[in-house]
Formats: C-alpha cells, structure tokens, sequence
C-alpha cells in the first residue's frame, strides 16, 4: 500500500491472532521506525518488545496489582481535563461504542474491564514498549510520538496491527523492574502487537475523525 493508504487504514486493534510474528518482521518494524526525525537528530527513543511466558507473566503481575488496589504511578500523569473541543469529541466516541456495544465507557465496571484488557494487550502475542531518559524535554517526548507513529504505520503496512495503550504503563515503576528498564527512564507508552483477528467484533468499528475545515485555517 502507498503512504497515503497506510495512514488512512490504519486502526487501533484490540482482538489478535494467537500466532505470533516472526522475529524479522518486527525488526522490519522497528528498522523502518528508527527513520522518523527528531530534534537535531537526537533520536530519544528505546524499544523492548515482550513475548511468551515474559509477557503472560507482566500481564498476571499488572492484573494483580489491579486487583490488590495499587494506586496507578505511571511516569506521564495522565489528563485530568479537557478543552470543549476536545471532550466533545471522546463524548462522542463514548455515545457510539455504547450504541454499538452497550457498554459505557464511564461505568467504573466498564473501565475495569478496560484496564484488563490493557493488561493482558488484548491477547496479542507480543507486548511493545517505548521508552526514553526521563532527563529529556517535552521536544522529545514529541519525538518519541512520531516514532510511535511510524511504527503502528509500519506494522500496518506489514500486515500486522497495533494499539497504543497509556493503561499499560499504569505501574511504570514495576514494569520497569521486571523488565530491566532503568529506572530514570521514562516508561511512555506500551502498545499491542500482533495479526489482527478482523473477524472478531470488537474491531468492527473504526473512530470517526473530525472533518478538515474544522481543524484547517489558510491565511493568504
């Protein structure tokens, strides 16, 4: 597929294949991310990916320091408002995957099932994290968002799917410990990876995105 198509095809998967992906094809991946550009070149991005028993036994720890109540210490604090324009939109979502779905996303029931979810990276075979020096600027941590684009851009060119998931980093100072990450490093973001299963409901419905005259200003 073109540039073009790559971008406007790709979705968030929450439903994979139990096989897992060749150890080539990831490194494909990440050899075609590793080109996105960055401030002055500094490139302030790390990449672990988690298979097998490894990633079965994150997912039972982070499950288990759900169920125990453990307060949630990612290293990026998540949202705790959002502009008008902003929330409209994620009302919006929320309205259509309960038409669709019949569950709520504002139901605390819900969202626990939701974090569950996250933490088992909705049966994907592996798990990716992308992480940096927690000493670098906000520039960088863009930086490291571009990268994650090219890499769920990637994937998807490859046949493969991805989600991006912040729930997945709620217990940033353990997941890092189990798995060697240092630290002062600043644990960002962790995705799913895998061969989508598209005949699985939950990935029957692709998020709508806000027409290009309400976000497209010219001035001449």
């Amino acid at each position: 597929m073109d540039a073009l198509e790559c971008i406007r095809t790709r979705m968030s998967i929450r439903r994979f294949k139990p096989e897992p992906v060749p150890r080539d094809i990831l490194e494909q991946v990440v050899e075609t991310a590793r080109w996105s550009p960055s401030y002055k070149n500094s490139q302030p991005w790390e990449v672990m990916i988690v298979s097998g028993a490894k990633k079965e036994a994150l997912s039972a720890m982070m499950i288990e320091l759900f169920e125990q109540g453990r307060e949630s210490t990612p290293d990026l604090a998540p949202p705790q408002g959002w502009p008008a324009a902003e929330q409209a939109r994620i009302d919006h979502l929320y309205a259509k995957r309960r038409e669709l779905t019949g569950l709520d996303l504002n139901d605390p029931k819900v969202i626990r099932q939701a974090k569950k979810a996250n933490f088992s990276f909705y049966s994907a075979p592996h798990a990716i994290y992308l992480y940096q020096d927690s000493a670098l600027s906000l520039w960088s941590l863009f930086d490291l968002g571009l990268f994650a684009q090219s890499l769920m851009l990637a994937a998807h060119a490859l046949g493969l799917g991805t989600v991006p998931q912040a729930f997945a980093t709620d217990f940033a100072p353990e997941i890092k410990e189990f798995l060697g990450i240092p630290a002062e490093k600043r644990l960002v973001l962790g995705l799913s990876a895998g061969y989508p299963d598209m005949d699985s409901p939950v990935n029957s419905y692709r998020t709508e995105r806000s027409p290009v005259d309400e976000i497209l200003t010219w001035v001449e």
